[in-house]
């Protein structure tokens, strides 16, 4: 049987009184894609909607039989000091490295390797009419994957 697979896109700078409406809602559609079968989660490990992504698969690893993935950016990525950052990528099954160092083109690499990877895309977008998020939805469609879009 096949392992299906579920990504996430969603923007690095949120407004504070959003993020735990944001919690909330990616725990609901992560339990929901865990009740559909999903079982391996990648996640492209940047700031803001990746990281709570992580940190929610990560959790619910304990309960259930997950595969987390970190979709690195770059080297350098893996370098930062940053503690919940380093903790979560502890909780990994995988961890790829997407680019040697940063290009503008890291994020377009590392967000066309989550969509091809993956069955069903998970965004977090607020409706901006350009940025990483709208393009990596609009590259999930492209491939007529399944997307479920969390407005913020």
């Amino acid at each position: 049987m096949k392992t299906k697979t579920c990504c996430v896109t969603g923007h690095r700078e949120l407004d504070p009184s959003k993020i735990e409406p944001i919690k909330k809602a990616l725990r609901n559609a992560i339990m929901e894609a865990i009740k559909d079968g999903y079982t391996h989660f990648i996640s492209g490990f940047a700031e803001g909607v990746d990281l709570y992504f992580a940190e929610i698969v990560a959790e619910l690893k304990e309960e259930h039989d997950l595969f987390l993935e970190a979709a690195i950016l770059n080297r350098n990525r893996v370098k930062t000091k940053d503690t919940e950052f380093q903790r979560l990528l502890t909780q990994c099954n995988v961890v790829g490295i997407h680019a040697e160092e940063y290009s503008p083109s890291c994020y377009l690499v590392r967000n066309r390797f989550m969509v091809q990877s993956s069955d069903f895309i998970i965004a977090v977008y607020d409706g901006r009419e350009k940025g990483g998020t709208l393009s990596t939805m609009r590259y999930a469609h492209a491939l007529e994957k399944e997307v479920k879009v969390i407005s913020v």
